[in-house]
């Protein structure tokens, strides 16, 4: 980034923080500060307060979350000073430990040094390897097939189930990526059951608790962090109508139907909406049955309608990418699907970034 444009971004977030924070006072100095810090040195660091706050509006501005409601109560963990690998790590289980909480699920980050090249290579930190037979077929999750190549070779043994939680990566500067197994005893893995259909059971299917995302840039007043993994927690569909029924994914559509009795070549029995209902229905009485915080479609989508009139109410309009707000089952139902949307991407804000072993 030039020195320009850092200026740009500095004096835009830095104006708008001591502004919401009522610090207004204390800008005129501070500002002085970091332009000095920019000319002599091609950057600046942030405070602590307003790279906790900087955190918390880049969700708000989070175009393609629906959960931004609570954009405010994310727990901060300020990691700049953490140099070596191993502290690295440590701070990584620590973050899964807190984020899920008993179950009770914390929306949380950690940031770590934007100068020190610290790279994770997950993107997420929970995720299911996936592998590739020799006809073409995939065990496991389809979606991290390159992941999981990476990890093997750099030294994990792959374990060829449908559900073997992948090692974390890390990687600073040049030096070659480290990995280390996540933990057994800080994972909350919720079994899939159906409250109704007995034989739901018999697929064997199971997600983890905590959605955290680690493949994203941070940027907040023009400081890049490409080590921030966060998270909130997951609304019903991202696992029961996508991570599950996705042909890409686990494509599970065709078992649940065929649990249920459904003819599969009958197209208007609409086999495939049946099974995706039940095979939601099935996520969300799971994580209820198993302690753990998930939402629904229909609450989270008045939820982020109760965001944008809080917003509104500030003189902030809030933007959105209406494809990935409205939910990918039973849409029209739901308010999001009647309410425009602007996407224009505000900054401080989480952008996704090449994936290091690309």
């Amino acid at each position: 980034m030039s020195e320009t444009n850092l200026l740009e971004k500095a004096e835009m977030y830095l104006t708008l923080c001591y502004r919401e924070l009522n610090k207004e006072h204390l800008y005129p100095n501070r500002w002085v500060t970091v332009k000095n810090e920019i000319e002599k040195k091609g950057t600046y660091e942030l405070l602590d307060f307003e790279l906790n706050y900087g955190t918390k509006v880049a969700w708000r501005n989070s175009n393609k979350c629906i959960g931004r409601l609570f954009w405010k109560a994310m727990d901060v963990f300020d990691r700049r000073s953490l140099n070596s690998i191993d502290a690295i790590f440590e701070s990584l289980f620590e973050h899964i430990e807190l984020a899920t909480n008993g179950g009770n699920i914390k929306s949380t980050i950690s940031v770590f040094d934007s100068n020190k090249e610290i790279l994770i290579w997950n993107p997420q930190l929970l995720s299911f390897a996936g592998y590739q037979n020799s006809d073409g077929t995939t065990i496991g999750d389809p979606k991290q097939l390159d992941f999981t190549k990476e990890c093997i070779k750099l030294g994990w043994e792959p374990k060829m189930g449908q559900f073997d939680i992948l090692p974390l990566v890390v990687q600073i500067g040049q030096e070659t990526p480290v990995w280390r197994e996540i933990p057994p005893e800080i994972i909350t893995i919720i079994p899939i059951e159906h409250p109704e259909i007995e034989s739901f059971k018999d697929l064997k299917l199971q997600w983890y608790s905590t959605p955290i995302i680690s493949n994203m840039t941070l940027e907040v007043g023009g400081i890049e962090f490409k080590a921030a993994p966060f998270n909130g927690w997951y609304m019903g569909t991202e696992i029961g109508a996508r991570n599950f029924s996705d042909e890409n994914r686990y494509n599970m559509l065709p078992k649940v139907a065929k649990l249920m009795g459904l003819n599969l070549r009958d197209k208007i029995n609409l086999w495939k909406d049946r099974a995706i209902i039940e095979l939601n229905h099935a996520v969300l009485y799971s994580f209820k049955k198993a302690g753990v915080k998930i939402i629904d479609h229909h609450t989270a989508s008045k939820q982020f309608m109760q965001f944008m009139k809080k917003e509104a109410k500030e003189n902030r309009e809030v933007t959105a990418d209406w494809s990935w707000i409205v939910p990918p089952i039973s849409g029209s139902t739901t308010e999001v699907f009647h309410t425009e949307m602007n996407d224009t991407v505000k900054s401080p804000n989480y952008f996704y970034r090449v994936e290091p072993w690309e």
